[in-house]
């Protein structure tokens, strides 16, 4: 039998109306949209379902509402999967442990409104994020070490997309350095509208927060593998599992090793349940030379829902 992950998005996967569909037709999964709305005091439906895309960037309320919809969809294809194992990208990792069990899903909601809230009040004064792209990993990680040594100021690879694709966060002056190692090296960097530096030490003060909130959690283990992207492995420990979700928000997004690593494991069917199908699209440039030998879909709504 083919071996089936399943993968969620994070942050970039909004588009309007998402979600509308599957709340409508399922009562349990409007009940999410509700519960997110109290936890963020924010009228996520109306943001998500009618407003413009300034309103739906805010990390406030983006953190909550994908998660919902995320796990909204989740519900609606549950029954017909068997999976083998789960990732999430950064955010996208909170549904993953919703549906492994390893959280309820109302307590991933708590714990992304949270989350949403102190990342964006995380950032600092000169603090932001670029995505690097037309390079390899030896050369972004050249080029952050000697923007580093440069500017005297923090820089990392804060997200390992794909052997193409990389996202850099840190202190403004440092991300100036990098910017024009970067164009000198013939790639391109474009910095990001985010109000901090996040995946790294930067936010190490709302990342202390948070951790804090998630030990209050019930944490089971999961009812199949989760990859983390703190480790690109899977844990089956519950109190590892919190600890490694602990570091999460500080640590870099392995999604190219993560990716390898479920391919390792025989996964070769694959199914992004959210929006866009961005991590869908990332697949080919994953896995290389195997990308011809999986397949998949992206589920962003319930008729795409139906397709499986």
């Amino acid at each position: 039998m083919t071996k089936t992950g399943i993968l969620f998005p994070g942050q970039g996967s909004q588009e309007q109306g998402m979600g509308r569909d599957a709340a409508e037709a399922n009562p349990a999964a409007l009940e999410l949209w509700k519960l997110a709305e109290r936890e963020s005091g924010l009228a996520l439906r109306e943001i998500y379902w009618d407003g413009d895309a300034a309103d739906m960037a805010d990390t406030r309320a983006l953190q909550p509402a994908l998660t919902v919809v995320n796990l909204s969809l989740w519900l609606a294809v549950k029954d017909k999967l068997s999976p083998a194992a789960t990732a999430g990208h950064s955010l996208g990792e909170f549904a993953s442990l919703g549906a492994a069990g390893v959280l309820g899903v109302e307590d991933c909601v708590r714990a992304v409104t949270l989350r949403g809230r102190l990342m964006a009040e995380s950032g600092g004064a000169g603090h932001g994020m670029a995505a690097v792209v037309k390079l390899d990993q030896d050369k972004v990680e050249e080029i952050v070490a000697r923007a580093v040594e440069q500017a005297g100021r923090e820089l990392r690879i804060a997200n390992y997309n794909t052997p193409a694709q990389f996202v850099i966060s840190g202190e403004a002056e440092a991300l100036d350095a990098a910017e024009a190692l970067v164009k000198e090296a013939r790639g391109r960097a474009i910095r990001l509208a985010v109000s901090g530096a996040f995946h790294s030490p930067l936010i190490r003060e709302a990342a202390d927060e948070f951790a804090v909130f998630l030990a209050t959690l019930d944490w089971k283990g999961p009812a199949f593998p989760v990859f983390h992207n703190a480790t690109a492995l899977p844990e089956p420990d519950p109190a590892a599992i919190l600890s490694t979700m602990q570091g999460q928000m500080t640590s870099s997004v392995l999604w190219t090793q993560t990716m390898r690593a479920m391919w390792a494991l025989g996964v070769r069917r694959f199914i992004e349940v959210g929006p866009k199908g961005v991590l869908f699209k990332m697949l080919k440039a994953n896995l290389g030379d195997e990308a011809e030998q999986w397949s998949g879909l992206n589920v962003g709504n319930l008729a795409q829902a139906g397709e499986l």
